[in-house]
């Protein structure tokens, strides 16, 4: 039986042009049906739970969701755009632009956005929180790359802003200072944003998918499974083992509940918490760690606003941990109307 809400509401869907999903997703391809996945699943179990839903399609022109404001009159804008100009660190001015119009929207208020996409300000936050991160030096563009000598390989190199795994390859880690100006060389030229490198930690990546504003709540972590990478690559998420199916099938990709001591996930998920509140976060969010060997977690970024597509890993956390999909989504609406930012 459907999930039905107590009450009817009237919503904006805020997408970007560029992934507006068709009525059905029948003849499309597997790498099609996945740059639309999201946004297909959002906008139609919405309608299926009886909500009344508009969708609105951006471009760079914010002022098309004033104009939807001023002529549907919403409860609520489920926000599902991660990037305006093709840039991600844009992301928190949309929101503030929603704030600024007294508009109740979903997900992660503008401050936690803007903490959680500066990798390199984030874990200023937290390692004064004493919160354990990898070292870590920023590259800024158009710079000559000089390593801190404290800084040991082997090194992780990615963009200082951008997510969804921009610019990471197995190339990502590097071991000597050639290799590493090379990469941050890559960063800065391919993915046009300063670069970040950290540490590499060897070790299990965990994910715990967060919900909540003032109460928070983890769900089941999650874990990076790849089965068949080759000996002696580096065990990484890199943007070919996220977006590519074929290569998924390849490397043998998976995703699944962690299998953790009880103690070992209390400890996750109190730190968990922890730094959900420490960046500020509310609505929804993803927070990356490394298990190291010796059993200590680092943690590696924020993921606000993160996927939430039907079976990906956020909405498959959520129903390991006993919350249906349609529940999820009005959790997330509830979130968001009960929001209250400082007007």
């Amino acid at each position: 039986m459907a999930f039905k809400p107590r009450k009817k509401l009237k919503i904006i869907v805020v997408i970007d042009a560029d992934f507006n999903p068709p009525p059905s997703l029948k003849g499309l391809s597997e790498k099609e049906i996945r740059g639309i996945q999201n946004e297909y699943d959002v906008i139609t179990n919405l309608k299926q739970m009886g909500h009344d839903v508009e969708t609105v399609q951006l471009r760079n022109d914010v002022r098309e969701i004033r104009k939807a404001i001023e002529q549907f009159h919403p409860d609520i804008a489920f926000n599902l755009i991660v990037e305006l100009h093709g840039y991600s660190m844009f992301e928190p001015h949309l929101v503030s632009y929603l704030e600024l119009l007294k508009q109740p929207y979903t997900g992660c208020n503008p401050r936690g956005l803007m903490l959680a996409h500066d990798k390199a300000l984030s874990k200023k936050i937290l390692a004064y929180h004493r919160i354990p991160v990898p070292e870590f030096a920023v590259f800024p563009r158009r710079l000559k790359v000089r390593k801190p000598s404290k800084l040991r390989f082997p090194l992780m190199v990615k963009s200082l802003v951008e997510q969804g795994s921009a610019g990471i390859s197995q190339a990502s880690v590097v071991y000597d200072e050639d290799a590493l100006a090379e990469r941050v060389d890559f960063i800065h030229r391919k993915v046009q944003s300063h670069a970040i490198a950290e540490e590499f930690i060897e070790g299990r990546e965990l994910y715990v998918a967060m919900i909540g504003n003032h109460r928070l709540q983890p769900f089941s972590p999650w874990e990076l499974i790849i089965a068949n990478l080759p000996e002696g690559v580096p065990y990484i998420a890199t943007s070919k083992i996220k977006w590519d199916p074929d290569y998924q099938k390849k490397v043998g990709l998976e995703t699944r509940s962690a299998d953790l001591e009880p103690e070992t996930q209390r400890r996750l998920e109190a730190l968990s918490r922890r730094i959900y509140r420490v960046l500020s976060l509310s609505g929804y969010a993803r927070l990356d760690f490394r298990l190291s060997q010796d059993g200590k977690f680092y943690f590696l970024e924020a993921n606000p606003n993160p996927d939430i597509s039907f079976g990906e890993d956020f909405a498959e956390a959520a129903e390991h941990s006993g919350i249906h999909y349609e529940e999820l989504l009005q959790k997330i609406l509830n979130l968001g109307l009960h929001y209250h930012p400082i007007f």
